[in-house]
């Protein structure tokens, strides 16, 4: 098994930062791609960011020029640095990650959530 361990949710303020971690640990052989998605009450759930293996990246339109992905491949973690922070980016965080266990299949985890708030 995989577990993700999220943590950096909070409360701030309109035009203020945060920055979210990811660790994942267990029976990993690779890591192929994390990302980040959001969701509130009545919404589908969404991707915000998204980082492969090879440092590719991609992000929301809503998000592009405001949030940065990144990873650190000796802990296994992804980071979302949240910056200019905007009411409608109030949401529930989940991080995802997709990788090769030790038996040699593909598989996803969902992290637990963290929730984001930005007041106005």
């Amino acid at each position: 098994q995989v577990q993700l361990v999220e943590s950096g949710g909070g409360l701030v303020q309109l035009g203020g930062s945060l920055r979210l971690s990811c660790a994942a640990s267990g029976s990993i052989f690779s890591i192929n791609a994390m990302g980040w998605y959001r969701q509130v009450p009545g919404k589908q759930r969404e991707l915000v960011a998204h980082i492969t293996s090879g440092s590719s990246t991609n992000f929301a339109d809503s998000v592009k020029g405001r949030f940065t992905i990144s990873k650190d491949n000796a802990k296994n973690t992804v980071y979302l640095q949240m910056n200019s922070l905007k009411p409608e980016d109030t949401a529930v965080y989940y991080c995802n990650v997709a990788v090769t266990a030790v038996d040699g299949y593909e598989y996803y985890y969902w992290g637990q959530g963290t929730q984001v708030t930005v007041s106005s």
